[in-house]
């Protein structure tokens, strides 16, 4: 006679209904691992995400590439250099600035000699987010208005050229640059990742070039590269910026917080793990434990379902299936005590809130698997009771 699914299911849960409280006790240790787990894997990976967006603001994986001087002249990159360099697969995204040799004034009145220490750069429109800027009034280049007069002022240019914020609606100011008006449409607030930008009046590539005479050579490429390929990127860029002349071409180095977070996550996943694997296993000890006291209190019951026609395998079956049932339950309740707990932790810390999905389905998985092997010997020992024996006691 074979038992259906249900059936087993019903076995399963009559040694945790019959003794509650030790059914609960068992439970409680698989429950207290899995939410240890989670725990140390949940409160970290939320602080590591806070984290990475604060190292991210630092440019960890932002490369400068300029060229090197030749004698008092430095050699030019190609006009076409950050289309090559955008080109690269892990390379997130690349802008440019070029110095068109030009001087700002606050108006024509001024001399042209005095440019209150500022250089006038060509920029992409897509400069903002390569260098981690912002804006503090007004609207950055667009694809429109890098074609026409428009200037867009670092925080000290604003300061030296007493321009203030830039209110909507209100007329926007105008500077000189190179003996032509350009009106001011935005401010920057300070950028530390590129703290010449500061002194520097910004203007579009297309205007550069059309009214100033731009010759289209960028002066510093802007690259942003996934962490993992930063150093590859790194190695390759010479020869993509300037493919003639590889040597002439300078590139940053990677910043040290990124070698610190990478030492730091490895040393973090070792001990998760070791957590983790400590926690199940003391978690299946007391699951084991139960069991085996549950087969020798039941003694009688085996005897007895043996007599009626239960042969071995259904006798297995049963005690296997009541381990799996407590394991499963202390997997449920820890995983939901652990994201309680993370829930609750990186909210008072404002953190955002992670999860690992690995960590939940693990823990689920894990215990479900500690179930099993806490259930076997037991399992197996009930089977080979004999009938009259087992009734005998």
């Amino acid at each position: 006679m074979r038992l259906s699914p249900g059936d087993v299911v019903r076995l399963g849960l009559l040694g945790p209904r019959i003794r509650k409280a030790r059914a609960a006790l068992s439970a409680l240790g698989i429950a207290i691992g899995i939410a240890t787990m989670l725990v140390v894997t949940g409160i970290p990976a939320s602080s590591g995400r806070a984290l990475d967006a604060e190292l991210a603001a630092l440019g960890t994986n932002l490369l400068r590439v300029q060229p090197v001087s030749k004698g008092d002249k430095p050699v030019p990159l190609p006009a076409e250099s950050m289309d090559m360099v955008a080109r690269i697969a892990p390379v997130e995204v690349a802008s440019a600035v070029a110095n068109v040799h030009s001087v700002a004034r606050r108006s024509d009145l001024v001399s042209v000699h005095d440019g209150c220490g500022l250089t006038v750069l060509a920029a992409r429109t897509d400069l903002l987010p390569a260098v981690g800027a912002r804006l503090v009034s007004g609207t950055f280049l667009t694809e429109v208005t890098s074609r026409f007069p428009v200037a867009v002022l670092g925080a000290e240019a604003a300061h030296r050229l007493g321009v203030g914020p830039i209110r909507t609606g209100a007329p926007p100011p105008q500077i000189s640059v190179g003996n032509r008006w350009f009106s001011v449409s935005g401010i920057l607030a300070p950028v530390p990742l590129a703290a010449d930008l500061d002194q520097s009046v910004l203007i579009g590539w297309d205007a550069a070039r059309d009214t100033l005479g731009f010759d289209g050579h960028p002066t510093v490429l802007y690259v942003r590269a996934d962490d993992a390929a930063l150093e590859d990127v790194r190695a390759i860029l010479p020869a993509t910026a300037n493919p003639q002349l590889p040597g002439m071409v300078m590139v940053s180095r990677p910043s040290d917080a990124l070698a610190a977070r990478r030492a730091t996550q490895s040393a973090f996943g070792s001990l998760v793990l070791g957590l983790a694997a400590v926690s199940l296993l003391v978690g299946g000890v007391g699951v084991a434990n139960t069991m085996v006291i549950s087969v020798l209190e039941r003694r009688s019951e085996i005897g007895l379902r043996r007599a009626l026609g239960a042969h071995r395998g259904q006798i297995r079956l049963q005690f296997l299936a009541e381990s799996v049932v407590l394991s499963g339950l202390g997997g449920l309740t820890g995983t939901a005590l652990g994201v309680l707990a993370v829930l609750a932790y990186a909210t008072w810390q404002s953190w955002p809130v992670v999860i690992p999905v690995w960590a939940a389905a693990g823990g689920l998985g894990g215990a479900v698997l500690v179930g099993v092997a806490a259930g076997v010997y037991p399992a197996v020992r009930a089977a080979n009771l004999p009938p009259t024996e087992a009734l005998a006691s």
